[in-house]
């Protein structure tokens, strides 16, 4: 458990005392935020805050790992790492994304083909390779069946998960990316759910059946609960120490450098935790926010009427009338009952299974 402890103090420690000057190297740099016209015009005052803050939690998380490994001695693991490269891969992307906005002065960053190009190549090496490198025995970072608190169903092949994956990868990161729109809200919510998955990684662990002849009923098929909850320790310290400077009035916004590379993560861990459904869950805040510009496009394109006023769902309030830090705490409320009723339904799956 002190891995655990560890990676969360180093991943806090570093984005506390790295973020400041990376907004100092960005300012100095000119790389501030664009501000779209057609958004509520409170963000006007924003323009020109450093952005690609994502380099600074992506960095953190990533030498946190490393260092506790290091520290206590303990060996890195394939879904450990593997998630990490996930995360890094769609922050890389991101970055892509980001570098063309601010350096090339074009507004929407990357063509959407590249930009899809690049999610899609990330996303599909994970999923492939998370079907790799067996333990003794036998078990592979990811498994090929859908899982809400444990595997369930039949086995839907290699190509199915891929695809499956795929949907995952791509709809977390886009969910965290619409969410990015207020100072502080992105992060706060994947501090919450990153938690979530630090206790899941322990319960799983404590409760894994490579601890036969002493496991129980309803164990867990998890190869290595205890090192995702260590990388979800770093995230949840790294995006912690980040929110300091993040929160309103922000000095630094994580643009999609950090965006994707969030939603990268949460996916990572929801596959090879064996919760993928329950991620729904445990985001539903990303969810509820992506949900909201699906309706809002559909109910456009078919009647030609909106249902928020602006889409997605935050920015509906801010018009409203309702402050920036007044969504923000109020949105952190429900993600944080999400957690809640995420973590309730994991316990309960795991009595019942008893």
């Amino acid at each position: 458990m002190k891995q655990i402890l560890f990676s969360g103090m180093i991943g806090l420690f570093l984005t506390l005392i790295g973020t400041p000057l990376l907004i100092k190297l960005l300012a100095k740099k000119g790389y501030g935020q664009f501000i779209r016209d057609d958004g509520p015009r409170t963000h006007g005052s924003k323009k020109g805050t450093p952005t690609m803050g994502g380099i600074s939690f992506i960095l953190a998380t990533i030498i946190a790992y490393a260092l506790t490994k290091v520290i206590t001695s303990s060996d890195p693991t394939f879904s450990g790492v593997l998630v990490l490269f996930l995360f890094a891969g769609m922050g890389l992307v991101g970055f892509l994304d980001d570098y063309i906005k601010i350096v090339k002065q074009r507004s929407l960053g990357l063509r959407a083909k590249a930009k899809m190009a690049g999610q899609l190549i990330v996303g599909i090496a994970f999923a492939v390779l998370s079907l790799q490198f067996a333990d003794l025995r036998g078990a592979t970072p990811a498994s090929d069946r859908l899982s809400f608190t444990q595997d369930f169903g039949w086995q839907i092949g290699p190509v199915l998960f891929v695809i499956w994956a795929l949907f995952m990868i791509l709809a977390m990161s886009n969910g965290v990316n619409l969410t990015d729109g207020l100072d502080g809200l992105a992060t706060g919510a994947s501090v919450m759910v990153f938690g979530a998955y630090t206790f899941i990684g322990i319960w799983q662990y404590q409760e894994s059946c490579a601890n036969l002849p002493t496991a129980g009923p309803g164990c867990y098929e998890v190869r290595d609960p205890l090192d995702l909850a260590v990388v979800a320790s770093a995230l949840m310290g790294a995006c912690f120490g980040f929110l300091w400077w993040n929160t309103s009035p922000a000095k630094i916004f994580m643009g999609d450098t950090g965006s994707l590379a969030l939603g990268g993560a949460l996916a990572g861990l929801a596959i090879c935790s064996r919760t993928e459904l329950l991620l729904a869950v445990l985001g539903g805040l990303f969810v509820l926010i992506t949900m909201s510009v699906v309706i809002q496009v559909g109910s456009f394109r078919m009647t030609g009427k909106r249902v928020f006023r602006m889409a997605p769902l935050q920015h509906h309030f801010e018009l409203k009338g309702w402050s920036e830090v007044l969504v923000v705490v109020r949105f952190w409320i429900i993600q944080g009952m999400c957690v809640i009723v995420g973590l309730g339904i994991f316990y309960g799956g795991w009595q019942a299974a008893k």
